[in-house]
């Protein structure tokens, strides 16, 4: 529980998640004299009268860690009640820097590898909730095997795990439920070796009895549901900022906003665009897959708008 600051200003605050090449982050442990000290934070601090956001972040990165940053994606946002202070936090993620990590102000650091494990504790409590966050992969598959067969599908799932592939969501509105409950299985063997996460589309309660490890709503479900789903991951299906705030408030785990682009198997459906698309993701407080007419060398466009990564049907296969 927080305790609500309520006569006190809300502090603009930018803290940024550096990733290295092998895909480790960087937490830094707040020094002897601040609040919270011995904590573990991703790095950053207040921005100043008169600076941007990415500014700020890459001015505190330089003042406690020596680096230069020379690229950064807008993350999330996270507000957060402390006794001592009410803030309001963005998040950015950081790929890109010149230089080598030092300890300016006699902070330790450490870089970690699995969000979800961490070697370190305690995470200061605005932080913690991004951890999990931080454990979804860029890319998120539909599955389409009604379509062309199962026994087509399964060998492309094959080769998209061994691509890399984490995130799955089985999608089979027109399978019947006997061909979908073996389909569903085959889906969570294949997935399991490369501990690979597995959703299943809208059936919460087939999705309680299966192996799967969450399911994904619909936009319809989503305004309907008075309740999180009891699953341990939610994901949702959104198109506009009301169904975007009740994903929020619901407390799923990520959105697929959408369609983003017109595509082949709805070309009635007008896409958002990414400039609307852009701002409706603006602030967001979970992560957002970008979806529709979207395919893997779209990552780094949707990243730089806000997404978390893109959901694909056909081209997370071929």
């Amino acid at each position: 529980m927080t305790q609500s600051p309520t006569k006190l200003k809300r502090l603009a605050v930018v803290a940024g998640v550096l990733r290295d090449q092998q895909g480790r982050f960087l937490l830094a442990q707040r020094p002897e004299g601040k609040a919270y000290a011995g904590y573990w934070e991703f790095p950053g601090g207040k921005v100043e009268i008169g600076e941007t956001r990415p500014q700020a972040l890459k001015r505190e990165l330089q003042e406690e860690l020596g680096i230069e940053v020379t690229g950064m994606c807008s993350w999330l946002t996270r507000e957060f009640d402390y006794a001592h202070a009410a803030v309001r936090i963005d998040f950015f993620r950081i790929d890109q820097w010149h230089g080598d990590l030092k300890s300016l102000e006699g902070q330790a650091f450490s870089w970690q590898q699995d969000p979800l494990a961490l070697t370190v504790q305690p995470v200061l409590p605005a932080n913690g909730p991004l951890l999990r966050a931080l454990s979804l992969p860029e890319m998120y598959g539909v599955t389409g095997a009604y379509e062309i067969g199962v026994e087509n599908f399964i060998p492309l799932l094959q080769k998209a795990l061994d691509r890399g592939l984490r995130l799955i969501q089985i999608r089979e509105k027109q399978m019947p439920l006997p061909e979908l409950k073996s389909f569903i299985q085959r889906v969570c063997l294949l997935a399991r070796p490369y501990k690979a996460t597995v959703l299943l589309n809208s059936d919460i309660d087939l999705a309680q009895q299966c192996a799967v490890q969450g399911v994904h709503l619909t936009s319809t479900q989503l305004m309907q549901l008075s309740h999180r789903p009891a699953l341990p991951w939610v994901g949702a299906s959104c198109h506009n900022g009301l169904e975007i705030a009740k994903a929020q408030a619901l407390g799923v785990d990520f959105i697929v906003l959408g369609p983003l682009l017109k595509t082949a198997s709805h070309p009635q459906a007008t896409g958002l665009g990414w400039d609307r698309w852009t701002q409706l993701v603006s602030d967001i407080q979970i992560p957002v897959y970008a979806l529709g007419g979207l395919r893997m060398n779209d990552l780094s466009q949707a990243r730089m708008c806000g997404a978390h990564g893109v959901a694909m049907l056909s081209g997370a296969w071929y």
